[in-house]
């Protein structure tokens, strides 16, 4: 069998893998894992064709294929791809991994995969709804589960980091509280910055000050705000210039040499804006920066004027 998993959501597309491995009664020692970063196809194909020594089944993963995207392929890859699907191994269970939003449907090998294997996206996710499913020997109410939406984001992957903390610490009663949830989870700084970011894009001048003396009462010095807050809009407009030149987010995160949940979020928080408006903070924070280096203005009081004036 054979199957095409794309999507940026990467905790639910794991979880499927892990699924599967577990329905087919799969061992480790008959999985073999490639990525098509380093690994070469005619090298998966030869495996995929080649009987297993251990058993009369085994498992191939192939990650960051690109086949079905968008992009121009190599006609000898395209042509390898096209005369194994045509006639697979039926023993091989091939599961190939495009972190690509989206497919192309138009593609000839695209069109042939559907008509020999399973295709699968994994992009939109109810959070409230799966982190339900994290919790479902648990007692816990929406608003303790929206809590933990709010400090941790909507990343399913951190929320089930965080989930296990919380289902360890209160395993002998079952029954969460908002109070635990405030307890044991860590909040995610990004989340919060974004928010940050947010209040003072829309001139919510009030709340952004509010997050600005909370950021100075936990030791942070303005400059640290000024340098955490440019690298946020950078990040952003960076990673909106290359999703639109084709890059998915694992190609955004090699090229800025950042982890993708970074890249992930910037682009889910920087789409709500327009690229100039980016683009125009990041030259304020720069000519604030450059300010405060002079000796022109105190670095608090600059913050300050830059939340206001905004």
């Amino acid at each position: 069998m054979n199957y095409l998993l794309y999507g940026e959501n990467i905790f639910l597309l794991k979880q499927y893998i892990n699924d599967l491995i577990q329905k087919e009664k799969m061992d480790e020692v008959n999985i073999n894992r490639y990525n098509l970063d380093n690994d070469t196809l005619s090298k998966v194909i030869e495996d995929a064709s080649t009987i297993s020594l251990f058993d009369t089944k085994k498992l191939i993963i192939v990650d960051n294929c690109s086949y079905f995207n968008r992009v121009k392929n190599s006609d000898d890859d395209i042509n390898l791809l096209t005369s194994y699907l045509t006639n697979y191994n039926p023993n091989t269970i091939m599961i190939f991994i495009s972190h690509n939003p989206t497919i192309d449907n138009t593609k000839k090998i695209t069109k042939l995969f559907k008509s020999k294997g399973q295709v699968v996206e994994f992009n939109k996710v109810d959070v409230l709804k799966a982190l339900k499913d994290l919790f479902k020997d648990y007692q816990i109410s929406d608003n303790a589960l929206n809590l933990l939406i709010n400090r941790v984001g909507n990343d399913l992957e951190l929320l089930s980091q965080e989930s296990t903390k919380i289902k360890i610490y209160k395993i002998d009663d079952k029954h969460i509280s908002e109070d635990d949830i405030l307890n044991c989870s860590s909040v995610n700084i990004d989340t919060d910055i974004y928010k940050f970011v947010d209040n003072i894009i829309n001139k919510r001048k009030d709340l952004a000050l509010k997050t600005y003396y909370e950021l100075l009462r936990h030791n942070d010095d303005a400059t640290n705000v000024i340098a955490l807050l440019a690298s946020k809009f950078r990040l952003m407009y960076q990673s909106i210039i290359l999703k639109e030149q084709g890059l998915n987010n694992n190609e955004i995160a090699t090229t800025l040499t950042v982890h993708p949940y970074r890249v992930k979020l910037a682009l889910e928080e920087g789409i709500k804006y327009q690229k100039k408006t980016l683009l125009n903070f990041i030259l304020k924070l720069a000519n604030l920066d450059n300010d405060i280096k002079t000796g022109k203005i105190n670095a608090e009081l600059g913050v300050e004027l830059f939340i206001l004036n905004v």
